[in-house]
């Protein structure tokens, strides 16, 4: 880490040049970044954002989070996703869960960027905040580039800023997506894991494959027979290890 230069106090003008030379000299040390992995902790930052000054964790609160990240602003592959993602807020709502969209630029360019996903996709007004993160800070934190965008964190357009998070009210990370820079996401797919994370918080099941609201459920093989009739009722045994019941 380094320690920056702006704890004395200068000139405005001084300051916002020593600011772009912190940024410039910034080293980023892998033997310094989170190990972030499924339960765990979902590190906590504050940044500035769209919507204001954002403290992730206070943000969050008591809602399940989503924070999703993209390289750069006016960006076509990214356009189209928080677009997407926007007129998908109302399902998200329902589900309790925040939107939290990320972009390695200033928050200043992301405003005038939001007029055109507004317009591309035909939105009345784009409404979850995207946060700034041109330091990258958060980039590392959550360790979202490939090895050969870790090399080049500290100058230039970075590939591959472009991972999925979802967070449950207890701040633990459930789920984690990161794509290539080439491959756009699947905003129904984050919906289908979230009902799926949901529907085992609450029911004690895990899903099987390609799994949507009112399919089958699966008991997990931790639960005896007898459990599983006493708190399911009936279900169905294909083997003894998998037994299908109604959600």
């Amino acid at each position: 880490m380094f320690r920056s230069l702006l704890s004395v106090k200068k000139p405005v003008q001084q300051q916002s040049l020593l600011k772009t030379s912190v940024r410039m000299i910034r080293t980023f040390n892998q033997e310094e970044q989170p190990r972030i992995r499924i339960n765990s902790l979902a590190p906590n930052f504050t940044a500035d954002s769209t919507q204001g000054k954002l403290n992730l964790h206070e943000y969050l609160g008591n809602s399940w989070g989503v924070l999703f990240s993209h390289p750069a602003d006016f960006t076509p592959v990214c356009t189209t996703e928080l677009g997407a993602f926007a007129k998908l807020k109302p399902d998200f709502d329902k589900r309790n869960v925040k939107l939290i969209g990320l972009s390695a630029e200033e928050v200043d360019k992301h405003q005038t960027w939001i007029k055109d996903i507004e317009e591309i996709s035909a939105l009345d007004k784009f409404s979850f905040p995207i946060i700034g993160d041109s330091s990258r800070e958060v980039a590392f934190l959550y360790d979202m580039v490939d090895e050969e965008g870790f090399k080049n964190l500290s100058n230039g357009i970075v590939a591959t800023i472009r991972s999925v998070y979802v967070i449950d009210p207890s701040k633990k990370v459930r789920l984690i997506i990161t794509y290539p820079a080439s491959v756009g996401r699947n905003s129904s797919e984050v919906l289908r894991v979230i009902d799926a994370l949901q529907k085992g918080d609450s029911k004690g099941v895990v899903t099987p494959i390609n799994w949507q609201v009112g399919d089958d459920v699966i008991i997990p093989p931790t639960v005896s027979d007898a459990a599983a009739k006493e708190k399911f009722g009936d279900f169905n045994t294909v083997k003894p290890y998998l037994r299908y019941t109604k959600a």
